[in-house]
């Protein structure tokens, strides 16, 4: 071993902290563990019958060809494909707005080794997911946080933001928005909202990034338009995925987006990986081209909208007045406030002693804010284990405020 290995390490590799949540999901491997904690999709979702069948003819009828590098933007009939379906909702977009990458977490990885410099300063909402923040850190963000309503991130206090910015010469590289079912609060910000924002972004010349992994997963209300269509001076870069609609293990993602910043995050790939695998693009275009997609899709949505339903009705017969949570119309999470002298870290070393597991919501928030937090993910556990887990965590929850409002009293 070398003797200053710590000197050694490069400036981004110690930007980069462990994700806060996979070191949590350490915590739920014991199979008796009720997790809400990870983000993942039901592998009931997952169409394994159908990929057998489709992996099979494909290697079949296009053999090496499929095993075979391909373009950096990603297989063109693929991008094709995606590019159809947002001109069905009639979004003006073309072949060179689009390109493949490697989940979406390359394309949030990308944007930030595209755009950020040690100490650039980009603006999210508190709270907003944690893997963006990462992202974005690991070249050296300085992450400006903008608190959220139940809209979405306040078009308001982020003008505040941006002005109190501007006076001390600082001009934001941009603005991180999750705008359907925002992770990890569950909200969806109404086009109203999404305009506001827009135009603040064209008032004060800043780019946003529009996160979209959950905006087909809708089993509630009206979609709203995406930010990308609602702009129309280039000032919107979207990131999408399969990893919601398909399969996660799959790892493939996009970006859509102005064709100059397209050109400059294609070069940056190339020194990542080349070219997201060719073998899961062919298999996603005929995937997307059989009938499988859409029935599939609507198989998913229907069975989140039922875990959803049955964990918000739960919650409403066990948990303690005081404790309030969101009411998603689509995507995979819901968020819990609890009393604010509350703190979820504290309950969570307890929770997990009952075997439950959720996610603290303090994670989520650049500013070290959100300790009366909780992320919980209704996609996952089965009802059976969700009614179970949801009385576990309320009972956890009302021994808690019990505890801390005796507190309060004897202090006070």
């Amino acid at each position: 071993m070398i003797s200053d290995l710590k000197g050694t390490f490069s400036n981004i590799s110690n930007n980069i902290k462990r994700s806060a949540i996979r070191e949590i999901l350490k915590l739920t491997q014991n199979p008796e563990v009720i997790s809400f904690a990870g983000g993942l999709p039901a592998p009931e979702s997952f169409p394994v019958d159908n990929l057998d069948e489709i992996i099979s003819t494909m290697l079949k009828e296009e053999g090496a060809e499929v095993l075979q590098y391909d373009a950096t933007e990603g297989v063109t009939e693929l991008r094709e494909l995606l590019l159809k379906r947002y001109q069905n909702e009639g979004v003006q977009c073309e072949l060179d707005n689009m390109i493949v990458t490697t989940g979406s977490q390359q394309g949030l990885d990308l944007v930030g080794k595209v755009f950020v410099n040690q100490g650039d300063v980009v603006i999210c909402g508190l709270p907003s997911y944690l893997g963006g923040i990462s992202a974005f850190q690991a070249y050296g963000a300085k992450m400006e946080g903008v608190p959220m309503d139940e809209n979405g991130m306040s078009a308001e206090l982020l003008e505040a933001k941006l002005i109190a910015l501007a006076e001390q010469g600082i001009k934001p590289k941009f603005i991180y928005i999750i705008p359907d079912f925002q992770n990890p609060t569950g909200i969806t910000m109404p086009e109203s909202r999404r305009l506001e924002i827009i135009a603040l972004a064209h008032k004060y010349d800043v780019l946003i990034v529009e996160d979209c992994p959950y905006r087909e997963v809708r089993f509630e209300g009206e979609p709203q338009r995406m930010m990308y269509d609602l702009d129309n001076d280039d000032h919107v870069l979207t990131l999408g995925t399969f990893s919601k609609t398909f399969a996660p293990g799959l790892r493939i993602g996009w970006i859509l987006g102005p064709k100059e910043v397209n050109d400059k995050i294609v070069i940056a790939k190339q020194s990542s990986d080349l070219c997201t695998p060719t073998f899961v693009q062919k298999m996603a275009i005929r995937y997307m081209k059989s009938e499988h997609f859409e029935s599939n899709l609507k198989k998913t949505i229907d069975l989140y909208h039922q875990r959803r339903d049955v964990m918000l009705a739960e919650m409403e017969k066990c948990m303690p007045e005081g404790v309030n949570w969101t009411h998603p119309e689509g995507g995979m999470f819901l968020f819990i406030t609890l009393p604010e002298h509350m703190d979820a870290l504290e309950l969570f070393h307890k929770a997990i002693e009952k075997k439950v597991a959720f996610v603290t919501g303090n994670v989520f928030y650049c500013d070290g804010g959100g300790t009366n937090t909780m992320r919980l993910n209704f996609s996952y556990v089965n009802n059976e284990k969700a009614i179970a887990g949801i009385q576990r965590l309320a009972q956890i929850i009302e021994a808690e405020m019990k505890v801390c409002n005796e507190e309060l009293v004897k202090n006070n």
